[in-house]
């Protein structure tokens, strides 16, 4: 069985990986892929945070409830969390046709929509490394 740093670091490993793609998908063009991997890297950020705090089983897909029940136990994340919980927002719509009024996902998101959706998610991932690194050390 893993320690609960080390898994944690697991999490987090991953989240820094898929954000290097997120970010490649924004600057060339896969705007809505760019967007939904942006949610799943915060959100990975966050469970890496809960990993690492010890949690043994860390359900869900909300950036914006894994945040909250985050900022209980670190509450400088609250004004954080508020930003970061748009990304919700990318979780179904980027990926299926019905989760628009009209249009398809790759027609409908933008540059500076996955640019901003990047950065938020940069932001959770860099939060998630600090917490962890002042978690071990």
């Amino acid at each position: 069985m893993r320690d609960s740093i080390e898994e944690g670091r697991r999490w987090l490993e991953q989240a820094q990986e898929d954000l290097k793609w997120a970010d490649h998908l924004a600057r060339e063009g896969g705007w809505h892929l760019a967007c939904f991997l942006a949610q799943q890297v915060a959100e990975k950020a966050l469970k890496a945070v809960r990993y690492a705090d010890g949690a043994e089983i860390v359900l869900g897909h909300s950036v914006e409830r894994l945040g909250s029940e985050l900022a209980d136990r670190y509450p400088e994340i609250r004004d954080s969390v508020k930003r970061w919980s748009v990304l919700d927002g990318f979780y179904i719509p980027t990926r299926y046709p019905n989760g628009l009024p009209a249009g398809i996902p790759a027609r409908v998101y933008d540059r500076d929509t996955a640019r901003r959706a990047v950065d938020l998610a940069r932001e959770a991932v860099e939060w998630a490394e600090s917490r962890i690194d002042r978690n071990a050390g």
